[in-house]
């Protein structure tokens, strides 16, 4: 096993350097390591986003031990840590997800019901939005979430069936040939390193951080048109060319009142800055005029946090407002929440995945000045509908983030490390362009590519937002799609499970599978693959491989409320 004695790792943001210890053998006087101790379960789960606490969740109710590890000190990833509100498809309401995200979507929903002093006309309200915002059916908070996820998980480790280890990175793996014998561990909280040992290993991390570590084939960035065939993927191959990522953070207002943040050290830098690396940018960064992402054209975005915008296509205050005031009786001290995650923030000077650990940190600090330097702008020279600058009154809120910049505690990952898997996703199978140029059908005819180990569904735009490599925003229409079974299995370590947004996608289809109810599918299917897989004494491929075993796991998925198939078209227009 590769042993380190010394590593440079990064959480969110934060570097950390950890020696290991070393103790002194009397009789000799050598210098001698402790063992380190080790910990075993059926399934070890790296990563607590969301698709690791479903794959969790699936793996303990098939009666499986898990060891679940989360780089942060909250489990949840993109809703939590992250800070990101839901993006969803249309019919989530009604299909085109698990029972058991249902189940989970209901749970938040019963949270506002029960801590919450509602309007009477609020907690009757069947499909409860907390926030009102209008990128989602479902804007809430990010602690809401978290006490939803951690209430799932706590009879579990209750009866120690579940060992959760928080601010956890794994940092070596043991193979023997192609099979994971162990994953080493460090704990930023007590600087200690641990061994997991494990029969399937899960990476649900949000990069990936398991696949290098594991010697699994895997693929950054852009795999180039002439690889891939796809109609959207841009011409060159490039690793590095990866999607912006974004530290989001949260504001109220408060009106008449002065909360006007100190000016960040980079502010002269992001005020004045013009996004000459991608194309058709239409002038500084830090204003409301933007590149639409499906027009590519000019567009003026408003903000108001007082009321309806004047100006602008829509109020960013709405967009991604996670608590609205007006679900909320008077006199309790409530305001607005707003959770700022704009095309204003995103940041494109540098990848996350590909660096030094000394480079990542140091694009992480700029993320948030950037976004720190929004907020400010946002306070003292940001125009305003009656002519005047800035809106001192917004507050940062640190207590929604959980952390003491106000910020998130992680950055809203898009785009990961992706495995090299049995079946990969492209274009051609899900976008509706491509998909009716290789059908020879009209697009308001064709249907995404039907996958015969098929294990869930989604759908999302096709999205993909500026790059480091200097794309503009991609993004199209897509198809309601399928998720095949293929695509979480490594062409070859044999015990491993693709847990999140590192599944086998192009850069291009990661834009329509990266998004919250599909990652939560695919954690799902992964943790019940791992059962399947343990209790039939096989390899997670060979349930694949064979057309009894991928038969009798779909058909199990299909019980417990795994939808493998949209329903007909003529239904879904009907209840979109």
């Amino acid at each position: 096993m590769n042993r380190r004695d010394s590593f440079v790792r990064l959480g969110a943001g934060l570097a950390i350097t950890s020696v290991g210890l070393v103790g002194c053998n009397s009789l000799s006087g050598r210098l001698l390591k402790p063992k380190r101790k080790e910990l075993k379960a059926d399934l070890v789960v790296i990563g607590g986003g969301l698709g690791g606490c479903a794959a969790a969740l699936s793996a303990l109710s098939s009666g499986l031990t898990v060891i679940m590890t989360e780089e942060t000190d909250w489990i949840g990833g993109q809703l939590t840590s992250q800070g990101v509100p839901p993006d969803e498809h249309r019919w989530i309401e009604s299909f085109g997800c698990t029972r058991t995200y249902r189940k989970f979507r209901n749970a938040i929903r019963d949270y506002y019901r029960r801590h919450y002093p509602l309007t009477d006309n609020a907690r009757q309200l069947k499909n409860l939005n907390p926030g009102s915002g209008s990128v989602s059916r479902l804007c809430h908070e990010p602690r809401v979430a978290l006490a939803c996820l951690e209430s799932l998980l706590a009879p579990f480790q209750a009866k120690e069936q579940l060992t959760l280890l928080v601010q956890t990175k794994p940092i070596a793996a043991e193979l023997v040939r192609d099979n994971i014998r162990s994953v080493e561990v460090f704990s930023m909280g007590t600087g200690h390193s641990l061994i997991l040992n494990g029969s399937i290993f899960a990476d649900a991390t949000e990069l990936g951080d398991l696949l290098p570590l594991a010697n699994c084939e895997h693929v950054t960035g852009t795999e180039g048109k002439k690889q891939t065939g796809e109609l959207h993927m841009p011409d060159r191959a490039s690793p590095g060319n990866q999607q912006a990522f974004t530290m989001c953070f949260a504001i109220d207002h408060v009106d008449g009142e002065e909360h006007v943040i100190d000016k960040p050290k980079e502010y002269d830098f992001w005020s004045g800055y013009i996004p000459d690396l991608i194309p058709a940018w239409p002038g500084r960064l830090l204003d409301f005029n933007y590149t639409h992402p499906s027009s590519g054209t000019s567009k003026r975005l408003g903000f108001n946090p007082k009321g309806p915008q004047k100006i602008g296509i829509i109020n960013l205050w709405t967009y991604r407002r996670i608590l609205a005031q007006s679900n909320i009786k008077p006199g309790g001290g409530f305001r607005d929440i707003s959770l700022i995650n704009w095309p204003q923030n995103d940041y494109f000077l540098g990848n996350l995945v590909g660096v030094s650990d000394a480079e990542r940190n140091r694009h992480i600090v700029r993320s948030k000045q950037l976004s720190l330097s929004l907020l400010y702008w946002l306070q003292t020279e940001a125009p305003r509908d009656d002519g005047g600058e800035g809106w001192p009154g917004l507050r940062l809120r640190k207590d929604v983030m959980g952390t003491n910049d106000g910020l998130a505690k992680y950055p809203y990952v898009r785009e990961s490390r992706r495995i090299r898997a049995l079946t990969t996703i492209v274009e051609q199978d899900c976008g509706s362009e491509n998909r009716a140029l290789v059908t020879g059908k009209k697009e308001s005819q064709v249907q995404a590519k039907r996958y015969h180990d098929s294990v869930g569904i989604g759908h999302y735009q096709i999205d993909l937002h500026p790059s480091t490599g200097g794309d503009n925003y991609i993004d199209f229409a897509a198809l309601p799609f399928e998720l095949p079974l293929g695509a979480l299995i490594p062409e070859r370590v044999s015990n491993l499970i693709a847990s999140c947004k590192n599944i086998g996608t192009t850069h291009i289809t990661n834009g329509c599978y990266r998004l919250h109810p599909i990652e939560w599918n695919i954690g799902e299917v992964a943790g019940h693959l791992a059962a399947r897989a343990i209790t039939n004494s096989v390899r997670p491929k060979t349930i694949w491989e064979n057309p009894k075993l991928l038969s009798s796991f779909q058909d199990f998925l299909r019980k417990i409320g795994v939808e493998t198939s949209w329903p007909p078209l003529k239904t879904r227009w009907q209840d979109g």
